[in-house]
C-alpha cells in the first residue's frame, strides 16, 4: 500500500475546500473558455466582450475568431486605445495551450487599465471543437475533434 508520503498526487496535501473555492472562483476571473466565449457569440447581440487575436499576421490569415480585433501582442502599447474600449473587457487568445501569448497580451493590456480574461485552448481549440472561422479565403470550418467536443458539440463541462 503507497501512503500519503510516497503518492506523488497527495505528497502535497490538497487545499481546505474554502481556499479551494476561492482559488477557482479567482481563477474563472482570469480564464474563459472557448465554447463559452462561442455560445456567447452566437447567442445574438452584444456580448458584453470583444475578442482580440494576438498572434501575427501570418497566423491571422490562416484562421482567426469571425468579429475577433487582431492586435499582436508588440503592438498593443501604441494601438489598443485607437482599437479597444475601456470600458468592454477583452478576451485574449493565441495559437493554444502551448503558447503564452494570450498571456502575455493580456498582461499588456491590463497593463494599460483594460479589463481582461485569456481564452483557454486558443485557436487551436476554437477549430479543434468544429467552430467556424475566418481564413484570407473566407470562412471554414472543420469537423469536431471527438476528444474535444463530444457530441453535444463541447466538453460537456
Amino acid at each position: 500500500m503507497i501512503t500519503h508520503t510516497e503518492n506523488p498526487v497527495l505528497r502535497v496535501a490538497p487545499a481546505a475546500p474554502a481556499e479551494a473555492a476561492a482559488h477557482f472562483r479567482a481563477s474563472l476571473t482570469f480564464h474563459a473558455d472557448v465554447s463559452d466565449v462561442a455560445a456567447a457569440l452566437a447567442a445574438g447581440g452584444d456580448p458584453g466582450f470583444v475578442v482580440l487575436d494576438s498572434r501575427s499576421t501570418e497566423s491571422w490569415d490562416q484562421g482567426h475568431i469571425p468579429g475577433a480585433v487582431h492586435l499582436p501582442t508588440a503592438l498593443i502599447p501604441e494601438q489598443a486605445e485607437g482599437l479597444l474600449d475601456r470600458s468592454v473587457p477583452v478576451i485574449t487568445y493565441c495559437w493554444g495551450p502551448g503558447c503564452n501569448g494570450a498571456t502575455r497580451a493580456a498582461l499588456a493590456l491590463a497593463e494599460l487599465g483594460y479589463r481582461v480574461k485569456e481564452m483557454l485552448g486558443g485557436f487551436e481549440y476554437w477549430a479543434r471543437e468544429g467552430f467556424e472561422y475566418e481564413t484570407w479565403e473566407g470562412r471554414d470550418r472543420r469537423e469536431a475533434d471527438p476528444l474535444t467536443a463530444p457530441a453535444a458539440g463541447n466538453c460537456g463541462c
